[in-house]
């Protein structure tokens, strides 16, 4: 689809990667691997429970990590409150800024009123959740003391144009990950199937369970339409994932601020893998706009960590059915992270790997880190932490030496297919 836009930058302006970050882990790799910005959850008024939510021991530390790489942190407490949920909200916010935190990424009303008046000098920008999805929106929340609105994903690319031309406000939009088949995430279902409420924490992505499909004929047994007697797939309510890697002019010619990655929940090997690819993808664009050219090679790393198929939302067209989650996979992932670089030895060309999956001799790896290098090879020797020669590395975290063709830093990843 040809895309008539309202509106250009004259003046390009680099956008802001903002990964996700579940962990301390996390947030270093993501950082190291390129993200501009991480966002994480404290332990209170986010909306994810199940994730690695940061104590303000461990915020000081990605704090003093992030400003190492000149990076920023921001916090997601984007809850929906209940009556009491809100207690000790302030006292929660005034510790974010003087933990030295950037941002706190919040949707509801009363907690953005707290975090203004009781921790003045904390900017505050608006959750996607709000479902923000037009200019006059995000006048209003600027005029409240917002610096940024996230948008609601159900805005396309025609409208992000026209948002841009008639606000200043920064804009952050999601570019890369999971989709929620709700409206901007507003959903009921988990708290009615689970008795878990997702807009408090506790989604249990109900969407995602697979379903049988019945036709009920009144007065008659239910009849399933999905058993035929033939091998089926069940049905789901899900959407297919975010991948805006070959639309990045569009997004930055329209005047995107923060380009978000989705997936707090999400691997390193995730984590590193999309960060790498858009910090390249920016890179490439903002050297040479005019000769810009998105790589095959970026859509094919992506691919290694996909969980299912990509698409690119509401920014081009309305959904369809094939944007949509059902029957068999079109397309399965066919990588797994199986190690992380700990140490180099220059001189013997000796690399030190601490095992995060199965792998032994014989296997064809690939080595990956930042700025996009990477490399494969066959496994021909490895030793364990005593020097005995081994044939596989089959515990979880066990340390193993082995040569490697070319040289590596330590956090660089290791994968194969599997």
């Amino acid at each position: 689809m040809k895309l008539d836009r309202r509106y250009k930058m004259t003046t390009l302006k680099r956008p802001e990667i903002l990964a996700p970050a579940g962990t301390l882990e996390k947030l270093k790799v993501a950082i190291r691997y390129g993200a501009d910005a991480v966002y994480i959850g404290g332990n209170a008024f986010g909306l994810r429970s199940r994730a690695g939510n940061f104590t303000y021991e461990e915020m000081e530390e990605a704090v003093a990590f992030a400003r190492e790489y000149g990076a920023h942190i921001h916090v997601a407490a984007n809850m929906v409150t209940h009556e009491g949920d809100a207690k000790g909200a302030g006292e929660f916010f005034r510790q974010l800024r003087d933990v030295g935190i950037n941002a706190v990424i919040v949707s509801d009303p009363a907690l953005i009123e707290i975090c203004i008046t009781e921790a003045p000098g904390l900017p505050v920008h608006l959750s996607t959740q709000s479902s923000a999805t037009n200019f006059e929106t995000l006048e209003f929340w600027k005029k409240e003391g917002l610096e940024r609105v996230v948008l609601g994903r159900e805005v396309s690319m025609e409208e992000v144009a026209v948002i841009r031309e008639n606000t200043d406000i920064e804009i952050e939009a999601f570019i890369h990950g999971a989709m929620c088949i709700s409206y901007s995430g507003r959903c009921t279902l988990s708290n009615h199937m689970s008795q878990r409420d997702a807009n408090r924490g506790g989604c249990s992505q109900s969407c995602r369970w697979k379903y049988g499909l019945f036709d009920l004929p009144f007065g008659e047994e239910a009849r399933s339409l999905t058993d035929t007697g033939e091998v089926s797939e069940p049905f789901s309510m899900s959407a297919v994932d975010m991948s805006m890697i070959e639309h990045i002019p569009d997004l930055i010619q329209n005047g995107v601020d923060s380009f978000k990655i989705e997936g707090r929940m999400k691997s390193i090997h995730y984590v590193s893998t999309v960060a790498n690819v858009y910090k390249a993808a920016v890179d490439s664009y903002m050297e040479d706009p005019e000769n810009y050219v998105c790589k095959q090679e970026w859509i094919d790393e992506l691919w290694k960590v996909a969980q299912r198929e990509l698409a690119t939302g509401f920014y081009y067209q309305t959904p369809s059915e094939e944007e949509q989650l059902f029957g068999k996979r079109r397309k399965i992932p066919v990588f797994k992270f199986i190690g992380e670089v700990l140490a180099y030895d220059a001189e013997t060309k000796i690399a030190t790997i601490q095992q995060r999956n199965h792998f032994r001799l014989g296997d064809e790896v690939e080595f990956y880190g930042p700025g996009f290098k990477h490399f494969n090879q066959t496994l021909t020797e490895m030793w364990n932490e005593d020097d005995e020669a081994i044939e596989k590395a089959p515990n979880a975290m066990m340390i193993v030496k082995m040569p490697v063709e070319q040289p590596v830093e330590p956090g660089d990843m290791m994968r194969k297919k599997k």
